[in-house]
């Protein structure tokens, strides 16, 4: 399998086309796999936010009090939000309202202009969608889209990055009633592939080094249509609700 980085010099604006750039970086085959990071979608797509235009509610002065943070930002992540899931140590967990769990529902100000934070895609999975319908346009090459974001995990140090998108693949690889070295039938085991081949093009993305794209060649994977609401566990089976 090879990770390959594409290099996009250019600031990303909404005037850009992803799929035009990436095929500007690089030549793609059947097969391959497109991880395309959150923050370039967001600009392109325009969810970058002037923060001098946000006002901020007495809620979030409030908690923007408590955790001296711009209350400004408090807003845009309340705005986000479909729910709360933890607040401590100025860190705020919540649910997005696409059903994603993560800090500050994904408002960042890194990576764009001071006084200024982007927004998640309004759907990551639309967004996969296009660049891999255009891309099948322009070189009528068959691929699958991965878009990236940067999320911290329980119980482990770090942050790792995830899938909040999907295109052409299935996010999960399931095991379950196959057979281990020993013969006996795995019941359970499910690999989330698609938040593992976002975390390998990590490795090569970085985060000031203009990679915001990875090809990952050689993966086998069956092409079919998924969401990513399929890695999100269902509440019933959430034992840190």
């Amino acid at each position: 399998m090879q990770i390959i980085p594409l290099y996009i010099e250019k600031e990303i604006e909404s005037s850009d086309d992803i799929s035009e750039l990436i095929l500007m970086s690089s030549e793609l085959s059947d097969g391959d796999i497109l991880i395309v990071a959150q923050k370039i979608v967001s600009k392109q797509e325009g969810r970058i936010i002037d923060l001098s235009t946000v006002t901020p509610s007495l809620l979030s002065e409030g908690i923007a009090s408590q955790y001296q943070k711009d209350p400004r930002i408090i807003e845009l992540i309340l705005s986000q939000t479909k729910r709360i899931v933890r607040m401590k140590n100025g860190i705020i967990i919540v649910e997005t309202n696409n059903g994603v769990i993560c800090a500050n529902a994904g408002v960042d100000e890194s990576n764009v202009k001071k006084g200024y934070a982007t927004l998640l895609p309004l759907d990551s999975d639309i967004s996969a969608q296009k660049i891999r319908n255009k891309i099948k346009e322009k070189i009528n090459k068959n691929i699958a889209v991965i878009i990236s974001d940067t999320f911290g995990r329980p119980f482990r140090m770090g942050q790792t990055n995830c899938a909040i998108g999907i295109s052409g693949l299935n996010p999960i690889l399931n095991y379950a009633g196959t057979l281990d070295s020993f013969e006996k039938i795995l019941r359970i085991t499910e690999i989330a592939i698609a938040d593992e081949l976002s975390s390998a093009a990590e490795l090569m993305m970085g985060k000031t080094l203009k990679c915001p794209v990875v090809i990952v060649r050689g993966y086998s994977f069956r092409m079919e249509d998924h969401v990513i609401n399929e890695l999100i566990r269902p509440e019933n089976e959430d034992l840190f609700k």
